[in-house]
Order: C-alpha cells, then sequence, then structure tokens
C-alpha cells in the first residue's frame, strides 16, 4: 500500500478550515442529518403521498452531491476523483439497483404469507420506534454480514458479487455497484427473518434508504474520520480494506455495525492509505462494461 504518493493524499488547495468541516462533520451529516430527514419522511407515513415521494427522491440527489462536495474538497485518494470511463456504467448501475431495493420488502410478504402465524407475536411492537428500527438493522445487518462473508468463500456466489470487487477506484457512487440479481436476493435473505417476525412494511422502505446512505458513506473517497466510532459504525475507514485484492479483502463484511466483524474474528483497520494498485480482483481482464458485467457470471467468471 502506497504512502507517499502526493496524489493520494489531501490537496492542500483547500481552506484547511473547510478541511476540517468536511473531515469531522461529512459523517454526522450523513448519518444524522440525511437519515434523520429520510427516516422522518419515511416512519411517519409522509413518504406515501405524492410530496413525500419526491421530497425523498430529493434529498437522495442532495445525499449524492453533498459526497461529490466532500470528495472534492478532502479526498482519501485525490486520483479516485478522475473519471476512469467507468462513471457511466456506475450511473446505470446505481439506477437499476436503487429500483429494485424495493423489491425484497414487496416479494418476501408474499413469500411467508404461506407461514403459520406464530401463536405469539414475534415483533416489538411495544417498543419506541427508533428501538424497532435499531433492531431491524441490527438483525439486518447480521445477515447481510454473513450472505456477504458466504459470498467471498462459496465460488456460485462469489461469481454475482465479483462484480462489486471490480473497481478501480473506490467512490461514492460506486458502493450500490452489484448485479441486480445478487442485490435482490442478498437483501431478501437480510430480510426474511424480520417478515416473518411480523416487520411493519415501513420498516423495509427504510431498510433501503439507510442502506443507500450507508453505501455512500462507505465507498465514498472522503478522508474523514470517526475515531473510535470504527469500531462500532462500518465506514469507509474500515470497509476500504475489505476491497484489497485477493484473500487480503476478506474482512470487514458488515454494512451498518463493525462490531458484527469484531464478534465474527473478521475486523481489519489500518491507517495505511491505499491505492488503486491495491484494490480490484486480481483478475485485471474481467469485464468492465454494464451489459458484460450482468453476462459475466453466467459464463463462469471470474475463474
Amino acid at each position: 500500500m502506497s504512502n507517499a504518493a502526493d496524489a493520494t493524499r489531501v490537496s492542500r488547495r483547500e481552506p484547511e478550515g473547510l478541511m476540517r468541516v468536511v473531515r469531522w462533520g461529512y459523517v454526522p451529516a450523513m448519518l444524522v442529518g440525511v437519515n434523520g430527514l429520510g427516516l422522518f419522511i419515511i416512519l411517519t407515513g409522509v413518504a406515501s403521498s405524492w410530496g413525500g415521494a419526491l421530497a425523498l427522491g430529493a434529498l437522495v440527489l442532495f445525499a449524492l452531491l453533498l459526497t461529490n462536495i466532500a470528495e472534492r474538497i478532502l479526498p482519501h485518494n485525490a486520483e479516485w476523483n478522475e473519471n476512469l470511463g467507468d462513471s457511466g456504467r456506475d450511473r446505470l448501475h446505481f439506477i437499476v439497483n436503487e429500483s429494485l431495493s424495493l423489491g425484497p420488502t414487496l416479494i418476501i410478504p408474499l413469500f411467508v404469507s404461506a407461514i403459520p402465524e406464530p401463536a405469539s407475536p414475534g415483533w416489538p411492537s411495544g417498543w419506541p420506534v427508533v428501538l424497532q428500527l435499531m433492531f431491524v438493522l441490527v438483525v439486518f445487518d447480521l445477515g447481510q454480514n454473513l450472505f456477504h462473508w458466504a459470498s467471498h468463500v462459496w465460488t456460485p456466489l462469489w461469481r454475482f458479487h465479483a462484480i462489486h470487487h471490480e473497481v478501480q477506484r473506490l467512490y461514492g457512487l460506486n458502493g450500490i455497484l452489484k448485479h441486480p440479481l445478487y442485490q435482490v436476493v442478498a437483501s431478501a435473505v437480510s430480510l426474511l427473518p424480520l417478515v416473518v417476525l411480523g416487520m411493519p412494511d415501513v420498516f423495509g422502505l427504510a431498510i433501503a434508504f439507510c442502506s443507500f446512505v450507508q453505501l455512500l458513506l462507505q465507498h465514498s473517497n472522503v478522508d474523514y474520520c470517526t475515531g473510535l466510532f470504527r469500531r462500532v459504525l462500518a465506514t469507509a475507514e474500515v470497509h476500504r480494506f475489505h476491497h484489497l485484492r485477493g484473500e487480503r479483502g476478506n474482512v470487514n463484511f458488515s454494512l451498518f455495525f463493525s462490531f458484527w466483524d469484531e464478534f465474527f474474528g473478521n475486523a481489519y483497520f489500518s491507517t495505511e492509505r491505499l491505492s488503486s494498485a491495491d484494490i480490484g480482483l486480481d483478475d485485471r481482464t474481467y469485464p468492465t462494461s454494464w451489459t458484460r458485467q450482468m453476462v459475466a457470471p453466467f459464463i463462469g467468471l471470474p475463474k
């Protein structure tokens, strides 16, 4: 991992005060500000109206813009801000996968409708909404962690997941770079226990929105700092090392909470900076176009 190249370090052309604001303010702005407004719109039922849906859409665009601005002001690696011909493809991945993100919340209730209702309700409906939401995120993230781990050790799943590791740079938008089939199955598997417990539908939309924000945070090219919170929150500070080439990347599988990786012994953190040579697939001939990536798992790629 490279530490010397000036291009990988913070640009000194930005005012020091502005860089400090981004370093310490970007994560709270996303986790508290963007998430807070989005969850208010969703959990109060406002999202069910046209006005609420438009407000939620505007908040998504604002989060993308905020991340892009932060990446320009305080990049972890300045070279990762350069378009490598992948921006158009990543936008297409984003549009397709975000459109599908509600799929599992619509399909799974139909799937589990045949399951007899338990004798006693399993959902903690008496808890405050905030605690219910935390319960949802913790259980969902456990499923995501285990499914993600399985995607690295079982070849059939890895061939669908490898698309996410093809990247030559890490920036906010490529967090959603996934095969649509993998996206739906991974979400469905993680949501199923919650639906069986009787999770209200509104939390499905909450998970979709929080996942979008978290994927931006995890993959953003922003040199932010969360200190000891990195042992709790699966931010870019720890997730970048998941994109190391080869078996070195078999770490930090969580989407929301890094304590799951600590629990399973898969946590890894370093202060070293990463370059494009450190990340991606060992197979540098893997397809880079959206169309060929959709086909790759079905023809046995990567080998």
